[in-house]
């Protein structure tokens, strides 16, 4: 084969190996976000948990600001429950696309490993 030939394989293998590193890339990123929600949720929990223990009639204030403001039971219960399935639902989209990432990535390592053994093969010729 063609020095040409090898130079193409070198191209297409560089090519791989930069759109291998963009996906590692984004998956860091998600893997930090996952972990950024896991927080969130547990904190989320843990208020919900605490709203189950007060009595009615309990005084729950929010914090708006540098400002304590007064609110109702029922309508911080709901404000967190919708967080809480705000940030399920958004851990659920991560994890989809960490799993995406893995099959892409399981995919253009074998390319690049399969351009490698052509490369080599070609060399050794």
């Amino acid at each position: 084969m063609s020095e040409k030939s090898i130079e193409e394989k070198r191209k297409a293998l560089e090519k791989e190996t930069m759109a291998l590193q963009g996906l590692r890339k984004e998956q860091a990123t998600l893997v930090e976000n996952r972990q950024k929600l896991d927080s969130q949720l547990q904190e989320n929990e843990l208020v919900e948990k605490e709203f189950k223990l007060l009595k009615e009639g309990a005084r729950i204030y929010k914090l708006i600001g540098p400002v304590l403001v007064p609110q109702e039971k029922a309508e911080a219960t709901a404000n967190v429950e919708k967080r809480l399935e705000y940030i399920r639902d958004e851990t659920k989209r991560v994890e989809k696309r960490l799993e995406e990432l893995s099959n892409e990535q399981q995919k253009l390592s074998m390319n690049a490993y399969r351009l490698q053994m052509e490369i080599q093969g070609i060399a050794k010729a």
